[in-house]
């Protein structure tokens, strides 16, 4: 749980100083990749995912497929800005904009409880 409030604290500071945008894309992308991959690996779907059909038992892995492949996109696009901060911020922010709808979904899929079986 600490890891996603550092995670959101670098986007809000990200949001208000140039600076810290490489790091918010990079640190945020490789959490949703890791996330997304621990759900995929250690626990299966649930819910309305489980009950519906082979569809949408399909549709949970590939949403967690996809969203790990983008994880580490956003975490390439964090090093791409750090090159030239000042002609690729607006890049970065908007992929960290749009980064915050992953974000979502992998809390939601049970991130969080992957997380705490971690440590």
């Amino acid at each position: 749980m600490d890891i996603i409030l550092t995670i959101l604290a670098s986007i809000a500071a990200a949001c208000s100083d140039r600076k810290n945008l490489p790091k918010a894309l990079i640190s945020g992308g490789i959490f949703k990749a890791a996330a997304a991959l621990c759900l995929v690996f250690f626990q299966g779907p649930g819910g309305v995912f489980l009950h519906h059909g082979k569809g949408t038992y399909y549709l949970y892995y590939g949403i967690l497929i996809t969203i790990a492949v983008f994880g580490l996109v956003e975490a390439s696009v964090g090093c791409w800005v750090s090159g030239r901060l000042e002609d690729r911020h607006a890049a970065g922010k908007a992929v960290l904009c749009v980064s915050i709808l992953p974000l979502v979904c992998v809390a939601a899929f049970g991130g969080f409880v992957v997380l705490r079986k971690m440590n």
